[in-house]
Order: C-alpha cells, then sequence, then structure tokens
C-alpha cells in the first residue's frame, strides 16, 4: 500500500490548501476544549466542594474520574471509527461532550456532577484521536508538520491562558461557568464542519475484540488512576495496588491481541521501524514532559523560595515558549523530516535540564533560560515525533495509529510523573534540594534516551524510499 512516506531530504514544502486549514481548525476544536476544560475544572475544585457542600475525597472524582474515562473510551477509538467513519465518530463525540458540558454547568449536587464528567471524559477519548485521524486521512501527509505544529499552538494555549481565565470566571460569576464555556464553542465547530469535514468510510466487518477491549479498557484507567495517586504522593495502597493490576491487565492485553486474526487495535503498526521508533519517541517526551510538570512547580517553591504566583507566572513562560514554537517545529518538520527535529528538541531538553539537576539553585537569568528552552525543547521533540508516526500511516490505517500513538503518550506521562514522585520520596523528600537533584538527574537520562530515539528515526527516514510505507508481516 503506498501513501506519502516521511521526508529524507530537505525540500520546499508544498502549499497547504484553505480547505485543509479548515478541516484542522474545526476537528482541532475539539482537543482545544478537552485540554481547556481539563485546566481550569482542575482550578475549580475547590469552588466545586464549597458550592455543592461535598468533601474533597468525592469532589477530587471530578478530575479523577475524567482522566480514567478517557482512557476507558480510547480504545475503542480504530474500532468505531471504522465501523462509522472517523468524521461521524468525531461529530458524534463532540455532540455527547457539549450535553456532558451542559449536564455539568447543570449539575446539582456532586454526584450527579462527577456523572456527567465520566461522561464527558467518555466521548473526550474518542474524540481527540478521531480528530486526529480525519487530519491524518484526508491531508496531504508532506503538510501534516505544519497543520499538527499550528494546531499545537492553539491547544497548548489552553495550559496557559485556561488558569487565567479560569480565575477570572470563578471570581466574576461561578464554576459552572467554565463548562458552559464549551457550549458556543462546540456549536460553532459542529455547524463549521458541515459539507467540510469527510464523515470518513465505513467497515461494517470490522468486529470489536470484546475480551482485549475489556482488558485494556480497565487496565488502563487503572494504570492511570494509580500512577496519578502516586504522582499526588498518596501514601495508601491503592495507588501501588491499581498501577500494579493495570499492568498486569495491559500486559495480558497486548499478549491475547498478538494472536488475534481481528484484533482490537492492529499492533503489526509497530513493526514498522519508523511507526515504533517515532511512538517510542514521543511516549519518552510525553514522560520527560509530565515528570517536569510536576516537578518543576515543586522545585520552584520548595526549594528556589517562589511564591504561588511567581511559580505560576513561570509555568506561564515555559509554556507559552512551547506554544509559540510549535508552528517553527511543524514547518521544520514537513522540510526536513521528523527525526532531525525531534533530535534537536532532545537536545535542548538534556541541555536544560542539567542545570536543574545541579546542587544549587540557579540564577533567576539560568532559571528563565533553562524553562523557556525547556518548553521549546518539549515542542521540537514531540509534536515532529508523533507527525513522524502519523505519516508512516496509510488512511485506513490511522485510526489504528492515532490510538496507539495516544495510548502511549498517556503511559509515557503517567510513567514520568510517578517517577519522579518515587524518586524524591526516596531519596530525602520534597524538601531537601538532593532529591530534586536526582529526579531531574533522571529527566535528564529520560532526555538522552530521547535523543537516541529521535536518532534512530532521523536515521530511518534518511534510508526509507519516499512516498513509501514499509511493509509489515
Amino acid at each position: 500500500m503506498e501513501v506519502v512516506g516521511l521526508n529524507q531530504q530537505a525540500k520546499a514544502p508544498t502549499p497547504i490548501p484553505g480547505r485543509a486549514w479548515a478541516i484542522a481548525a474545526v476537528t482541532g476544536a475539539g482537543a482545544f476544549m478537552a485540554m481547556l476544560d481539563s485546566t481550569v475544572a482542575n482550578l475549580a475544585i475547590e469552588a466545586i466542594r464549597d458550592d455543592l457542600s461535598s468533601s474533597l475525597s468525592i469532589v477530587q472524582w471530578v478530575a479523577t474520574g475524567y482522566l480514567c474515562a478517557l482512557a476507558v473510551s480510547l480504545p475503542a477509538n480504530a474500532w468505531l471509527g471504522a465501523r462509522l467513519g472517523y468524521g461521524r465518530l468525531w461529530a458524534g463525540s463532540l455532540i455527547v461532550f457539549l450535553l456532558a458540558s451542559v449536564s455539568c454547568a447543570l449539575a446539582p449536587d456532586a454526584p450527579a456532577l462527577i456523572a456527567a464528567r465520566l461522561v464527558q471524559g467518555l466521548a473526550g477519548g474518542l474524540m481527540v484521536p478521531a480528530g486526529q485521524a480525519v487530519i491524518g486521512s484526508t491531508i496531504d501527509k508532506g503538510q501534516l508538520g505544519r497543520i499538527f505544529g499550528t494546531l499545537g499552538l492553539v491547544i497548548a494555549l489552553g495550559p496557559a491562558v485556561g488558569p487565567v481565565l479560569g480565575g477570572l470566571l470563578l471570581d466574576a460569576v461561578s464554576w459552572r461557568w467554565l463548562f458552559w464555556l464549551n457550549v458556543p464553542i462546540g456549536v460553532v465547530a459542529l455547524i463549521a464542519a458541515i459539507g467540510l469535514v469527510p464523515r470518513g468510510e465505513r467497515d461494517p466487518q470490522r468486529s470489536i475484540d470484546v475480551t482485549a477491549y475489556t482488558l485494556l479498557a480497565v487496565g488502563l484507567p487503572l494504570f492511570l488512576f494509580g500512577a496519578s495517586d502516586m504522582g499526588d504522593a498518596g501514601n495508601g495502597e491503592a495507588g501501588p495496588v491499581a498501577l500494579a493490576l493495570g499492568v498486569l491487565l495491559t500486559v495480558a492485553f497486548l499478549v491475547i491481541t498478538i494472536y488475534r486474526r481481528n484484533p482490537l487495535i492492529d499492533l503489526t503498526l509497530l513493526k514498522r521501524r519508523m511507526f515504533s521508533t517515532a511512538t517510542l519517541t514521543t511516549g519518552l517526551t510525553g514522560a520527560n514532559m509530565y515528570g517536569g510538570l510536576l516537578l518543576i512547580p515543586l522545585y520552584l517553591q520548595l526549594i528556589a523560595g517562589a511564591d504561588s504566583v511567581t511559580t505560576g507566572l513561570w509555568l506561564l513562560v515555559m509554556g507559552l515558549g512551547s506554544a509559540f514554537v510549535l508552528p517553527v517545529a511543524g514547518a521544520l518538520t514537513d522540510r526536513f523530516g521528523g527525526g532531525g527535529v525531534s533530535l534537536a528538541g532532545a537536545i535542548l531538553l538534556l541541555i536544560s535540564t542539567l542545570p536543574l539537576a545541579w546542587p544549587q539553585v540557579p540564577s533567576t537569568v539560568s532559571l528563565a533560560m533553562c524553562l523557556v528552552a525547556r518548553g521549546v525543547g518539549v515542542a521540537l521533540a514531540q509534536m515532529p515525533a508523533m507527525t513522524a508516526a502519523y505519516t508512516t500511516a496509510a488512511a485506513d490505517e490511522m485510526g489504528d495509529a492515532t490510538t496507539l500513538v495516544n495510548i502511549v503518550q498517556r503511559v509515557g506521562g503517567a510513567l514520568g510523573a510517578v517517577g519522579v514522585v518515587v524518586l524524591v520520596q526516596q531519596t530525602g523528600g520534597t524538601g531537601r534540594i538532593g532529591a530534586h537533584n536526582v529526579a531531574f538527574s533522571a529527566l535528564a537520562i529520560v532526555s538522552a534516551l530521547t535523543m537516541v530515539s529521535a536518532a534512530l528515526l532521523h536515521r530511518q527516514s534518511r534510508h526509507h524510499p519516499a512516498n513509501a510505507v514499509e511493509a509489515t508481516d
């Protein structure tokens, strides 16, 4: 099967037609809402607890339940996309997401809000990869870098502006408006999608492997919940037990899927060297990014002595550095291929992490340079690797490809977060600079591994014939 492959030589990228930009903007609106909603909802936990007269242990499931629900529906993305068509799946999941947002805004009590957030998470777990599949299967592969780079800028602004917007809404009106905000965005996206977003091809013969789905739909949320609980420095047994069960069930899924004639997710994509290397690179970058997002605020507040406002500004600077370089990373990916760009980002991640592993707190100028460089490094490392993975898949394989990449990104991020917490706890606690140095050293090692993976991806793309997909057995 022939599709456009990775660029192995520098060449002038082809112009992107307006229709392609429009499809990307409309389908990307769902990802923006999912990212923004996740960010601002976390800010409102205390306001929700107080307004609904509930306890923190219950209301925290507004955030945790959403995360777990995302992981429940994600494994079904490839099957549902094949049965319904990815355009239909995207539109349907967006409608459910909007209805769930309305239910969140109108929730009379905590259980109703949590139930609505679970439905919202189920829809979000399908909406984001389905939108990526629409883009990957309808837009020329040589244009994906610029498309995903520009979308990445918009989506990355969610975590950057979300806290500011959420704070304004919480102060001016109510936490309920954090969910009402989704309605006009989603309605405009649905109207704009009419006649624009292709509905996609249906494959009524595609069956679902119920056993495999059950294993992964239970195992992946357990894994993410366990990692989240341990990442929040939970000291109980629930986190480690959930994490272990999640790993066990996920391994069982992998074992039985390998021998299935009609698998839930086509794991043979991993036999393609470039796809597997690119996916590994996204997982390693996810571990670095989420591990850093958890560790850096602790470091700034407990070691560098920054207050919460200053810490927020530092994180905003890092986020904006990442957001605004994404379009540049996309253009470079289309011109030079994802491997080289990702390698440059991994090198920058390593360089920007090493000063934080030093037993002295960097100066303000050095700290600013490290955080900006780290934001830029994440942008250069992750998005081009994801794009490289998608360029190796044909249109009818895009659902399996987006599902696999999204799962690996989530697992990598969870491992990165729990890894830094365990290291800090085992080497002296959050108040000791030595413990933070050990954790940052671990992130530096992850950066070095990402360099190796990205270098291998760059080498593979250079020796791969243009416009061809690598054969699988």
